[in-house]
C-alpha cells in the first residue's frame, strides 16, 4: 500500500513538473523540514538560522538559478514529516529535501526521496543507518558513533575507569551506548550499568538515584540537543554534583545553545564532539559573529550543520552548472570537501556520510561566558 501510494505521489509530481517547465528551469527549490514547535524547536531554529545565514552571505543565485527556500514545521512527528515531504515533492515541486530533526523523521521520508529521485540532505538526524535507507541521502550533521570516539579514549587514561552510561532510549542513544561501551572497554574501562531514559518528557530523578547507588567514577551521558539543561538541573537536585561522580559524554549534553543557561555546574564537564562555538579558527570566529548578528543566537552544532548543508547544495549546483537533476546532484556531492567553521569536512563517496574532526573539550569560563574548550583532536573521523 505504501509503495503504491508513494508511486502515485511521485507520478503526480512528474505530471505537475511537466506543467511548469519555466519554473523548473529558472529556480531550484529547497524544501526544509524542521521541528519549529515543541520541545525540539531549538534544533529547528538553529538549523534554519544556519541555512539562512549561508544564503545571506552567498546570495540566492547559483549557476544562473534562483534558490527558493520553502520552510515547513513538522512538530517533530514522523507522520507529519512524511506528509509534508510528499506535499513538497508534489505541490511545491522541490528539487531538494533537507533538514530532519530526529532519526524517525528521516527514516519516514527516505522512501519518498528514493522514488522521487530527490536529494535529501540530513542536517540533524544522526543514527548510523540513515544513509543506507536511500541512495539520495547525504548527511552534513554527524554520526552518533563518531562523536563517542574522543571521550571513550580519553576517560580511561584520566582516572575514569568505572562508568555508568545513561542514554535516551531511541536509535541514536542505543547507537552511542554501543559504540562508547565497546571502545571504552577496549581502552581498559568497565561499564558497571547501562541506563536508558524515555525520549518524551524524561524525568531523570529515578535514573540518577540508580547512578548514585552504583557509585561509579564517571557517568557517561547522551541526550538529544536541548535536553541537557533539564538533566543538569536534576543532577544537581540529587546532589550528584558533589558526589565525586565525573560527568562525561558527547557534546549534546553541553550544547553551545544552552550552556550559559546551565550555569557553573557545567564547569569541568568533559565531552567529545565535532563543533564548539569557541573552535579556534578565523573562519569560525567570523561565523559565530555573523550568526549572532543575524539570529541573536550563539551557533551550536545544529546551526553549523544547517550552514554546511546549504553550502553542500550550492557547491553541488555549481558542479552541475545549475542542473537540478537528483542523480547528478548526489553524484556531485560525493567526495566534496571544504573548510567549515567546525574544521575540515568532506562527504565520504562510498557512504555519503560526513567525515570530520572530533574534538575532546572541557567546559570553561572564557570572557565571562561558558564554552566547550577543545584540547585534543581526532582527525578526519569516518563513520565507525
Amino acid at each position: 500500500m505504501l509503495r503504491t501510494l508513494t508511486s502515485a505521489v511521485v507520478g503526480a509530481a512528474a505530471l505537475l513538473a511537466c506543467s511548469f517547465p519555466l519554473q523548473a528551469q529558472d529556480a531550484v527549490r529547497v524544501g526544509l523540514i524542521l521541528p519549529l514547535t515543541g520541545p525540539f524547536a531549538p534544533t529547528g531554529r538553529q538549523i534554519e538560522a544556519g541555512v539562512r545565514l549561508y544564503m545571506q552571505q552567498q546570495g540566492t543565485t547559483v549557476a544562473g538559478k534562483k534558490i527558493e527556500l520553502v520552510v515547513k514545521d513538522d512538530g517533530n512527528v514522523a507522520d507529519n514529516t512524511k506528509r509534508i515531504a510528499q506535499e513538497l515533492v508534489v505541490n511545491e515541486k522541490v528539487n531538494v529535501l533537507a533538514g530532519f530533526g530526529l532519526t524517525p523523521l528521516a527514516l519516514a521520508t527516505a522512501p519518498i526521496a528514493t522514488e522521487a529521485k530527490v536529494p535529501m540532505v540530513i542536517m540533524s538526524a544522526a543514527t548510523a543507518i540513515i544513509p543506507d535507507r536511500s541512495p539520495y541521502i547525504v548527511r552534513t550533521s554527524q554520526v552518533t558513533s563518531q562523536t563517542t570516539i574522543g571521550i571513550a579514549d580519553w576517560a580511561p587514561k584520566n582516572g575514569i575507569k568505572r562508568v555508568v552510561t545513561l542514554v535516551t532510549d531511541y536509535a541514536p542513544g542505543i547507537d552511542i551506548e554501543k559504540s562508547f561501551s565497546e571502545r571504552f572497554k577496549a581502552a581498559g574501562g568497565e561499564i558497571i550499568e547501562q541506563i536508558r531514559v524515555p525520549l518524551a518528557n524524561p524525568d531523570f530523578a529515578p535514573f540518577l538515584q540508580r547512578v548514585h547507588d552504583a557509585k561509579p567514577e564517571g557517568l557517561f551521558v547522551f541526550l538529544p540537543a536541548g535536553v541537557g539543561s533539564i538533566f543538569m538541573k536534576q543532577f544537581v537536585e540529587r546532589g550528584l554534583d558533589k558526589s565525586g561522580v565525573r560527568l562525561i559524554g558527547t557534546g549534546d549534553m553541553t550544547d553551545d545553545d544552552i550552556l550559559n543557561g546551565i550555569g557553573d555546574v557545567a564547569l569541568g564537564i568533559t565531552t567529545s564532539h565535532h563543533y564548539s562555538a569557541l573552535h579556534p579558527s578565523a573562519l569560525n570566529k567570523a561565523f559565530v559573529a555573523d550568526f549572532r548578528k543575524a539570529s541573536n543566537l550563539r551557533p551550536n552544532f545544529m546551526g553549523v550543520a544547517g550552514y554546511d548543508g546549504m553550502q553542500l547544495i550550492y557547491k553541488a549546483l555549481e558542479k552541475t552548472k545549475g542542473a537540478p537533476n537528483g542523480d547528478a546532484l548526489v553524484e556531485a556531492m560525493k567526495g566534496m570537501a571544504w573548510e567549515s567553521p567546525r574544521g575540515p569536512i568532506s562527504i565520504d563517496p562510498q557512504t555519503r556520510d560526513i567525515v570530520q574532526n572530533i574534538y575532546v573539550r572541557k567546559v570553561e569560563r572564557v570572557d565571562g561566558e561558558l564554552y566547550n574548550v577543545e584540547f585534543q583532536t581526532f582527525e578526519a573521523v569516518k563513520k565507525p
